[in-house]
This record gives C-alpha cells, structure tokens and sequence, in this order.
C-alpha cells in the first residue's frame, strides 16, 4: 500500500519498487569515454492478458556503428500479467559524441496480432582526461617520458593506476615514487585525488634492451615507445579506463659516429686526473678507419697521447675506449675536445660538451701537531 501512495513510483508497475529516480529519462546526460555503461532493462506486462513470443532488443547506436548489447537474442514464450523481463546490459564506451540507446520490444497478442515498439535513450560521451607527452633524450640511449594528465570533467578524480606499457624494445622504470624508511610513496601523497582542471606530471625512464641497443640502428629513425594505461574512479566508484594509442619519438640523429660516455663520475677533486669510458658507434653503411685526436681546453686537459689510430671498425659495430681527464677548473666543467677522423674519407668529426662533471678542491688532510 505504502509503495502506491509514495509519489516517486511509476504509476502501473507500484509493485516492482521502481521509483523515479531510477528511471531512464529519454535524455539522462552525460558519460565519460573510458567508463562503462550500465543499464537495467525492465519489460512489464502491466495489461491483463497473457502475450506471447516476447523479444527485447537492445542496441547502442554510435556514431560509426550499431551494437547489440542483448544478453540473449531468443524469444520469450509468453509473458503474464504483472510479470516482467528483466536484462542488465554492459557497455565500455570508447566513442567521443552522440550515443543512443535503442530497446525494442515484439510480442504477439491472445488474438495472434503482432506488436512491436521502440524507445530511445540518447546521451553524450565525453572527453574526461587530457593527456600530453614530452619525450627528453639523455647522453646515453635512455629517454625520459613526461605525462602530463589534466582532469577536465567537473568532479574529482582518483587516479588509481597511470602506468607506461614498453615496447618490445625497452624497459621501463617509473619515477613516482620517493623511498623513505625502506617503502616507496607515491609523489602525489597518499590520497591520490585530482581535482577537476587540475594538471598531474607522471615520469617515466625507458631503456633499451641490451639486445637493442647494441644495434645502431635502434638510435636511428621513429621508434614505438609505448602506450599510457590511466584507471580512475569517480565520485560515485564508477572506474574509467583510457588507453593511449602507441607513442612514438623521433630518436636523435647522431651522423656517420656516435660517441657517448659508459662511465663518468658524478664528482671529482681539482687537479686530480679521473677515468671515463667512451662508447664509439659507427652508425653509417661503411667501414671506417679512425684516428683519435683528444684537445685540451681551458678547464679540461686530456692525459695520454693524441692521434692514435683505432683501427677499423665494421658499420654497425661499436668499441670502448677508457680514457683519462683532468680539470684545472672548479665548478661543473663540459667534457669537450674530442675528434674522431676518418682516414678513408679524410673526415674529421668534432665532439664538444659530451658530458658535466662536478669539480671541487680536494680535501687537505690535517696532520697532528
């Protein structure tokens, strides 16, 4: 009795505790790409006749296409009065724009006529993230890739996972996190909220496998890095899920050699020689026969001797070469000076600020008096 006198309730279906609020307006607003749209689908005989052959149909018109979302696409035998068909549907909703949910319903009548309507349910899907890229190529063969995710819906968001899928070719270490007493805590705090129009940074250090990067032609060209995978929650817990599509760099271009350091200290003592490690890539088509040449600057003198020959190297190839450094100079000095010349083409490849290095006075140590 009480459900008929409460004014929510649909007139004709009192007895299925269906209110108002739990109805599906014509027009219900919007969703955000990435979420899942849910729905309850309640067919109710409320005539006094039994009808048969019942079948309910539910598609997801979209812009490019027509989806069925049925559980079932077989008839019901019949249906009696003040009984009901129910359904829940699922959909993840990966289209921008206009979507229109479309329920038929066909039946036949005692009398054998054939009936049949429709309802339309339209809605819109959202943008609910905004996501930009900026790649950063460092001295060696690692990049750095910096997220930048903005929440441009009206309600916060916690994010519950942001996480960089590698391609085949590299391996991933996220910088998200800073380590206190032994436990890694996120940068964002424990309560991993983000308020609408704010902008979260998220960074990430990719690799290449040594398998990889031991071919030149890794460094050459547009290589895949990988694709962003966010999941988040709304204010309600309805979980979102957005996948980006493969990101790409276009790797730096380093000529006919490459040079880069293996191994260089982060700190040395003025005046005090050090040892470093060069890498030397020959990433042409040829072979070359090189000769070192290693120039003094104002701050850093080379120790060893200057135009030695290195010998052939194969295209595609690399070797390492230690050398030994010292600065005359305090404060962060550039490793520069060095020139590298083909003797078959008579080219000569200049390599000037290859790395920084911190310079500061050696401690004196007191003697007891």
């Amino acid at each position: 009795i009480w459900l008929q006198q409460d004014p929510s309730t649909i007139k004709g279906a009192e007895t299925l505790m269906l209110g108002e609020m739990l109805t599906l307006p014509q027009n219900f607003g919007n969703i955000f790409l990435g979420e899942t749209f849910s729905s309850y689908i309640s067919v109710h005989n409320d005539s006094s006749q039994v009808v048969k052959d019942i079948l309910v149909k539910a598609d997801l018109q979209t812009s490019s296409q027509r989806l069925n979302l049925s559980a079932s696409n077989s008839a019901v035998a019949e249906l009696k009065p003040e009984c009901c068909i129910d359904d829940v549907i699922h959909h993840e909703v990966k289209e921008i724009g206009t979507h229109i949910l479309v329920c038929a319903v066909s039946y036949t009548t005692q009398q054998g006529e054939k009936l049949y309507f429709r309802k339309f349910f339209k809605f819109q899907v959202l943008k609910p993230l905004d996501v930009k890229t900026k790649f950063y190529n460092a001295e060696t063969d690692e990049v750095f890739l910096e997220a930048q995710i903005q929440n441009i819906t009206t309600s916060p968001m916690f994010m519950e996972k942001v996480s960089l899928e590698p391609s085949m070719m590299y391996n991933v270490t996220e910088l998200n996190t800073v380590t206190q007493a032994d436990k890694g805590e996120s940068t964002f705090g424990k309560m991993s909220y983000l308020q609408p129009m704010d902008t979260r940074q998220y960074l990430y250090c990719l690799k290449p496998k040594p398998e990889y990067a031991e071919k030149a032609g890794i460094i050459k060209g547009v290589t895949v890095i990988g694709k962003l995978d966010i999941v988040w929650k709304t204010n309600l817990g309805e979980r979102g899920r957005l996948q980006t599509s493969q990101l790409q760099r276009m790797a730096p271009g380093y000529g006919d050699i490459r040079l880069s350091l293996d191994l260089i200290p982060d700190t040395v003592n003025l005046e005090e020689p050090f040892d470093i490690i060069c890498k030397i890539t020959n990433c042409s088509e040829r072979t070359m026969d090189l000769v070192l040449e290693m120039c003094n600057t104002s701050s850093i003198h080379w120790c060893g001797i200057s135009g030695r020959q290195l010998g052939k190297l194969s295209p595609g190839a690399f070797l390492s070469l230690p050398l030994t450094v010292l600065s005359s100079v305090q404060g962060l000095q550039s490793i520069s000076g060095l020139r590298l010349t083909d003797t078959f083409l008579k080219r000569t490849y200049e390599y000037d600020d290859i790395a920084q290095v911190c310079v500061v006075y050696g401690q004196q140590v007191e003697s007891d008096i």
